[in-house]
């Protein structure tokens, strides 16, 4: 079968990335149709799939589709989701809006595409938690988690294009003397990290933060590990890196968890300190799989407790190619 799609959003940095992701995994598209606001609507796109012209997602008729990826707003997604799936079609929503909603699945396929069951909306979680939730996940299974500790060192396309051009910009005017700006980003990025993303909750934790322990909790459908985090923005174009610690209920090894992890689908094994190969975000980018290492023993929680660095790049892993993994479900 070949399929009728949707792109809601498709001038973005995640639409487009979904277009090509859409291309090089050779997804059974019967027709593209691509979507975005209405001053965009009219305007042509070059794809891999030919030139296609934009349509008003206000106006989008759901009934010419099988599957819509929905990549604008929260509000949007809220106020369209039902629309399509009344019409009969799939939705693989990129924003917030369903993710912590109990009647709509959340899914990372490699860990839960169980979950889909019957549910014509499907939500994609937040790109920090897909990135950190593979390898998580595998370990969990193995060892049990009883304590998790993450600290992030996000990428300024987390912020979409405007924080990408704005560390771009900024940078040149850094460079020639001229004053430095920030609208992106509440603080000036370049040469700069901000531990603060997202709004500020009442336990004093940021709801980017927050976002990690719930979802992790709702995709491995275990509402109890202890999960905390920290969610710093830091002068790079792509790709998030996450250091984790992990705290586990068996005893484990270094070299039994680089062994698990080198046999994980959807992770790189990147641990080889003598040669100084670890993951990072330049080797990362553009990557479908998540770069796992820097693996060793925690000397906080010893012979139960591992430590490692992550890093996957967070348009794709965290956005675009699990949306269309999920599209792969269906």
């Amino acid at each position: 079968m070949s399929y009728k799609i949707g792109i809601m959003g498709a001038t973005g940095a995640v639409g487009r990335e979904i277009i090509e992701v859409l291309s090089n995994r050779k997804f059974p598209v019967e027709e593209l149709k691509l979507y975005a606001s209405h001053r965009s609507a009219g305007k042509v796109m070059e794809t891999p799939f030919g030139k296609i012209t934009i349509e008003d997602a206000d106006t989008a008729d759901y009934s010419e589709l099988d599957i819509a990826f929905f990549a604008i707003s929260g509000s949007w997604s809220k106020a369209n989701a039902k629309k399509a799936t009344d019409a009969g079609c799939y939705v693989v929503d990129n924003s917030s809006a369903y993710r912590y909603d109990d009647n709509v699945p959340l899914i990372v396929p490699e860990i839960n595409a169980h979950a889909i069951g019957d549910s014509k909306l499907i939500a994609n979680p937040n790109c920090t938690t897909a990135i950190a939730a593979i390898p998580l996940y595998a370990l969990h299974k193995e060892y049990g988690l009883k304590k998790v500790i993450i600290s992030t060192y996000q990428a300024t396309s987390g912020a979409g294009a405007a924080g990408m051009n704005e560390l771009i910009n900024e940078t040149k005017n850094y460079l020639e003397d001229k004053k430095v700006n920030h609208q992106a980003f509440v603080h000036p990025i370049v040469f700069n990290a901000i531990p603060h993303i997202d709004s500020f909750q009442e336990n004093d934790y940021t709801r980017e933060e927050m976002k990690v322990v719930w979802e992790t909790h709702k995709i491995f459908e275990e509402p109890d590990i202890p999960i905390s985090c920290t969610c710093v923005r830091i002068p790079t174009l792509r790709v998030h890196g996450e250091s984790i610690v992990i705290e586990t209920e068996k005893p484990i090894s270094p070299a039994d968890a680089k062994k698990l992890l080198a046999s994980v689908e959807g992770v790189e094994l990147k641990d080889d300190i003598e040669n100084n190969v670890y993951p990072m975000p330049l080797t990362a980018t553009q990557k479908y799989d998540v770069e796992v290492g820097r693996i060793r023993q925690n000397i906080v929680f010893g012979d139960h407790g591992l430590e490692f660095f992550v890093c996957g790049d967070q348009i794709l892993k965290g956005a675009a190619l699990n949306a269309v993994q999920i599209a792969e479900q269906l």
